[in-house]
């Protein structure tokens, strides 16, 4: 069975997508488990969610932050004092969430409510990397220089 992706299509027909490509070939070796569970769902054009299940955490245990591309979600447990478990089930544990970001996503907000934590983002295009029209201008191109 094979587990990597052959990207080669992708580097034959596309240019500049190098780090999309390292990406994507990262994203096949991580065999890391998944704990929090999160989602991350398409809220509307250019506006995404991070939706994180953090059970147990309260507001001072969570730490996000966002350096260039990449957001950190960690929880850290306050040290709390020793206890004897009959049966422990709860995972307590600590973690680190790392997501890639395009260029131009940028957190604008977070909130804790009933144990999940929700991390709003939005891709802002700057003025100049937005879709602009180009005016076909009519005549000969030699002529125009000759009247200058």
């Amino acid at each position: 069975m094979r587990t990597t992706l052959d990207l080669s299509p992708l580097h034959r027909s596309a240019i500049g997508f190098d780090r999309i490509a390292s990406l994507l070939d990262a994203a096949a070796m991580d065999s890391k488990p998944s704990y929090p569970p999160y989602n991350v769902e398409l809220v509307e054009e250019n506006r995404y969610r991070i939706t994180m299940a953090v059970a147990g955490f309260n507001q001072e245990e969570l730490e996000i932050t966002s350096e260039q591309n990449t957001l950190v979600i960690a929880g850290k447990h306050a040290e709390k004092a020793d206890r004897q478990y009959l049966y422990h089930g709860i995972a307590e544990r600590n973690f680190e969430r790392k997501f890639q970001l395009a260029e131009h996503v940028r957190v604008i907000d977070a909130r804790l409510e009933n144990g999940l934590l929700h991390v709003e983002l939005a891709r802002e295009l700057p003025e100049a990397m937005k879709p602009r029209k180009i005016a076909i201008n009519g005549g000969d191109l030699i002529e125009q220089e000759d009247a200058a």
